[in-house]
């Protein structure tokens, strides 16, 4: 299909899971209107919302979907897979020593170099400082404790947490569906 006028590229979908919530918020699940409208032509969403945009073939248009539901209910895992990004995110990007939100590493608090495992209850996130001022010491060696101890975090968290940093660009026909500043799931 051939994009009319406006370059569509500036078109994203909003995806929604069949319960009509967003399959994430951070990063928050968009598609972009290629994809959305290959999962129109074969029947995997339904269209909730448009844009007043249109694509055309030589046959056939169509308006832009802003916003698709998924016809199929994907249960969310209630782990979340241990990456740097996920940690950053349990974190809310900061320092678990100093609260600073620049220059991000993740530290180890009980050292490799001491026995200390990379899984979600040994890392935390910490600014290039505090991890290099803390470098392979025990935290009560260094006198350096993280401000809440590191735990595994649910999807739910990592939901609860990305609602804090909402993205700079929100289209008006999403905002039913993204729910900033409400209660939170269990």
């Amino acid at each position: 299909m051939l994009a009319h006028a406006t370059a569509p590229e500036a078109f994203p979908a909003l995806v929604l899971n069949a319960d009509f919530r967003p399959l994430s918020y951070y990063p928050l699940s968009l598609w972009s209107w290629q994809d959305a409208v290959k999962a129109v032509f074969l029947d995997r969403v339904n269209i909730v919302s448009e844009y007043d945009r249109f694509v055309r073939s030589p046959t056939s248009q169509m308006r832009l979907p802003s916003v698709v539901s998924l016809k199929t209910y994907v249960k969310p895992a209630l782990f979340p897979a241990f990456t740097r990004f996920n940690v950053f995110l349990r974190d809310r990007f900061s320092c678990q020593y100093c609260g600073a939100r620049e220059d991000l590493t993740f530290d180890h608090v009980i050292p490799r170099s001491r026995g200390g495992l990379t899984r979600w209850d040994n890392v935390v996130t910490a600014c290039a400082p505090c991890n290099l001022a803390k470098g392979n010491a025990l935290p009560s060696d260094a006198g350096m404790h993280p401000t809440i101890a590191p735990v595994r975090p649910t999807v739910f968290d990592l939901h609860r947490n990305g609602r804090q940093f909402p993205p700079n660009y929100l289209h008006e026909s999403w905002l039913d569906y993204l729910y900033w500043d409400t209660e939170l799931e269990p």
